[in-house]
């Protein structure tokens, strides 16, 4: 059946690109120099912060351009549709494309805060990332409450102050944490550890999902995000071009979904929520199959649960979501249609804005109305804990 009017869509992966402003107004005094802020070099806009001056990814706001003029080059913030950086046109063109709700990923900070990993001075960075906290959750959802979804990056330097911050955000109204999709990559504990569960006991509690984006544990094959630029040799041929990252992003979610499956903690929390975002969900089917595969054959001699297959775990902790994948749409119900969202990338490359909906309905066009409905918009509200607003037409009538 099409998509229907009645079809909001909800979108668990979208971005925005963070006006010059954010930190610069929300920074104690003493760290505004060093603090994030853009200057100019070369007639672009570059942002400066801890001594370094950092790249801006031409792919990451390339929303409103064709294809042929893609680049990886830096850009200027009038090279770009305001909607990247301005939560009221952000809305304007979310309602071009037929998209109700969003959840925005940050740019600068990387999708999970890997740039204030990364800094030398901790005590600005703590702060950096509950500037762009309170800058996400206030002033971008707070614009439009009913359409942002609001989150939280997290200071995963530091395992108190992640789960004070956790805290913090979620008694503000974060529905969801970013957390890196590998942290090991950062040099971080892995999630067989110990190490993370008083995190994962705060968001099971409050029932607060984990949002891993690909690459936001700073790494993606043939890619670097610490140096935003294509590395050869990173388990890519050494003259492979940068296509070859791109159709690889995927495959990072793949990973931290069998580390999951097989760490014992989603057993030891079994409210625990994970969010694969941005990493399709054609893959689904296979990596529970070979999971399950292996599971039946070496549990028997490995520190693995015994009794919880891994298939069975998937469908309880986990949710796929996809920008454009008609495979998984067709095996939906090897991964679980309840277990599937949608997703919209504004503004980055793999987005059909502004015919998000459009592209959407002829993926979806097979699928019965009831799992439709459950794809595009009720599993996110779900699994987001956000719910649907009643119209003003709705709320009198009632």
């Amino acid at each position: 059946m099409p998509l229907r009017d009645e079809h909001q869509i909800v979108s668990v992966d979208d971005h925005l690109v963070e006006h010059p402003r954010v930190w610069q107004d929300r920074l104690p005094e003493r760290f505004k120099e060093a603090g994030p802020r853009i200057i100019e070099v070369d007639n672009k806009h570059l942002w400066t912060y801890d001594d370094q001056v950092f790249p801006t990814i031409g792919l990451n706001a390339v929303a409103g351009k064709p294809p042929e003029e893609w680049g990886m080059d830096p850009v200027r913030y009038e090279d770009m549709i305001p909607g990247c950086y301005d939560p009221a046109a952000r809305v304007k063109d979310m309602d071009l494309d037929g998209v109700q709700a969003a959840l925005c990923f940050p740019s600068f900070p990387g999708f999970g805060g890997g740039t204030f990993f990364r800094a030398k001075d901790k005590e600005l960075a703590y702060h950096c990332v509950q500037a762009w906290n309170d800058f996400y959750i206030d002033e971008w959802c707070g614009t439009a409450p009913d359409r942002f979804i609001p989150m939280a990056i997290l200071p995963v330097w530091d395992i108190e102050l992640t789960v004070a911050e956790a805290k913090r955000v979620i008694a503000k109204g974060a529905r969801t944490v970013s957390f890196p999709d590998s942290p090991v990559p950062l040099g971080l504990p892995s999630l067989h550890s110990d190490h993370w569960d008083p995190l994962w006991a705060v968001l099971s509690e409050a029932g607060v999902p984990v949002s891993q984006h690909f690459g936001s544990g700073s790494y993606v094959p043939g890619f670097s995000f610490s140096s935003m630029a294509p590395v050869a040799g990173q388990m890519t041929m050494p003259d492979a071009p940068f296509a070859v990252a791109i159709t690889l992003f995927s495959s990072n979610l793949m990973w931290t979904t069998v580390d999951w499956l097989f760490s014992g903690k989603l057993q030891q929390f079994p409210d625990l929520q994970i969010s694969l975002a941005e990493g399709g969900v054609g893959w689904v089917p296979y990596i529970l199959e070979r999971s399950d595969f292996v599971w039946e054959r070496h549990r028997h001699y490995q520190d693995i649960d015994f009794d919880a297959k891994p298939s069975d775990l998937f469908r309880q902790h986990f949710w796929g979501c996809f920008i454009d994948d008609d495979f998984g749409v067709k095996n939906r119900y090897a991964i679980g249609v309840d277990r599937m969202t949608l997703e919209v990338d504004y503004p980055h490359s793999d987005s059909n804005w502004p015919n998000s909906r459009k592209r959407a309905a002829e993926v979806l066009a097979e699928v019965p109305d009831d799992e439709c409905s459950l794809i595009v918009e009720q599993n996110a509200r779900r699994m987001l804990s956000f719910p649907r607003v009643a119209t003003r037409e709705a709320a009198t009538v009632s």
